[in-house]
């Protein structure tokens, strides 16, 4: 028999064990970790106007500076992929606990570098190429980042919390754009344009450096905990069943997450990164505020991310797929046609859509049981990150070139991929997966979900 279940509508079957205190401490642990390292990732992004102009020439076209600039942006995520394998590997021989603490490590380091580079006016062409470089450390350490964290927050808790313990989990790390956000906010209303552009751009990288030597410390109290202990078990044991097993054994499940991820790259990528350089660029919006409006979507995504957890564990991961996209369409179109419109318009319309955004919660949960235990974690990292590096990546760079002959652009982008995400709920695997785990092994029958 497998261990594979299937459980109507993505549901899982009620154990008996319910959240405990040392589940709260696990989850809060690594939930503020992921916020403070993805704050370290995405704060480039609130200063990419800024950053184009002083590492770049100035005679440099607008468009193409902003280009390169999102370039450099890209080139975080492709090197995703290999963080998210060399970590993995290590993770299987150290633990993850020495892992989660390296990456956010690679992370703050590079980090408090960028807050102190010199510009091209100072070093010239350097300049952009150290950028570039600090982006390769800081995407290799994301890459292993999360995945890890998914697999190891979705064997822990009990199974009738599952989509609620990924969905708080993913709403930790959505909760490092916001803080991000709420910096940049801070920022421009503090200094002048000026000033922004002097010195004042500088703060929040450095900020970001300290925030990651406090997330290194905050790591020190997560515990190998016998869950932890079996899931390392695990993954030793699929080192024995290299990359081209899950290629394999596993094409379905890792074409399933990588399109998953696809849909999850365009709404986070475009809705809540570029989009404030968007208002500021094409409609001429200040930056203080739709960077304001960017901290509002981002704060509804935030509790959205929750809020997709805490359904999915209730009417099931499909049916919450199927409204979240959906939902995600019609406001796409709602928020970037009624653009620049009024201020009251811009924040309730970015808001609205920020919360619908929240659906990227269901991606996770659908991707941790896509796979089975002995070959979980490279599982998802591997299409996690592949399609992350490719779609991610890519996306504020196609963007900007499409927005040459179409201003409405983003909106039809997240729209068509909202679309893919609402045809994929109706695969079989987004209400079917692997046994997980509660207090033991996981039972080879399909008719109960083991955690």
């Amino acid at each position: 028999m497998t261990s594979e279940a299937t459980f109507p509508d993505g549901a899982q079957p009620v154990p008996a064990r319910t959240l405990g205190s040392s589940d709260y401490k696990t989850l809060g642990l690594s939930a503020l970790g992921g916020t403070l390292e993805f704050y370290d990732f995405v704060i480039y992004v609130f200063f990419a106007t800024v950053l184009g102009a002083l590492f770049f020439p100035a005679d440099m076209p607008d468009w193409l500076r902003q280009l390169q600039t999102f370039g450099i942006f890209a080139a975080g995520y492709l090197a995703r992929p290999v963080g998210g394998i060399v970590i993995a590997h290590f993770g299987d021989i150290f633990g993850r606990k020495r892992m989660f603490t390296l990456s956010i490590f690679l992370m703050a380091a590079p980090t408090l570098v960028i807050g102190l580079l010199p510009t091209y006016a100072s070093i010239g062409v350097a300049a952009p190429l150290l950028l570039l470089a600090m982006r390769v450390l800081q995407g290799a350490a994301i890459g292993g980042e999360m995945p890890g964290a998914w697999v190891f927050v979705g064997e822990h808790v009990p199974g009738k919390r599952y989509g609620l313990g990924i969905g708080v989990l993913t709403s930790g790390i959505t909760g490092g754009i916001l803080l991000g956000s709420l910096i940049a906010v801070a920022i421009n209303r503090h200094y002048s344009p000026e000033q922004v552009s002097d010195f004042a751009w500088r703060i929040p990288f450095i900020l970001g450096g300290v925030f990651g030597l406090v997330s290194v410390y905050l790591r020190r109290f997560l515990h190998e905990t016998p869950v932890f202990k079996e899931l390392a078990g695990r993954r030793s044991a699929s080192r024995e069943l290299p990359l081209r097993t899950v290629l394999r054994e596993h094409r379905l499940a890792c074409v399933y997450v990588g399109l998953l991820t696809w849909v999850l790259s365009a709404a986070i990528v475009v809705v809540v990164l570029y989009t404030p350089t968007y208002l500021q660029k094409v409609h001429h919006i200040p930056a203080a505020m739709a960077l304001e409006a960017n901290a509002l979507a981002t704060l509804t995504l935030t509790l959205g991310c929750v809020l997709a957890g805490w359904a999915s564990d209730r009417i099931g991961t499909r049916t919450v797929m199927l409204i979240g996209w959906g939902g995600l369409l019609v406001t796409a179109y709602l928020f970037y046609s009624g653009l620049p419109g009024t201020p009251a318009t811009l924040f309730w319309h970015y808001g609205l859509v920020g919360l619908f955004v929240g659906t990227i919660a269901t991606v996770p949960i659908a991707g941790v049981r896509a796979f089975p235990a002995p070959v979980r974690f490279t599982g998802l990292s591997f299409a996690y990150n592949m399609s992350y590096a490719v779609f991610g990546g890519l996306t504020p760079v196609i963007l900007t070139l499409w927005l040459q002959h179409d201003t409405m652009a983003p909106a039809h982008y997240v729209a068509a991929l909202a679309a893919l995400g609402f045809l994929l709920a109706l695969l079989p695997l987004a209400a079917r997966g692997h046994a997980m785990r509660d207090g033991g092994v996981a039972p080879a029958h399909g008719a109960t979900m083991g955690r």
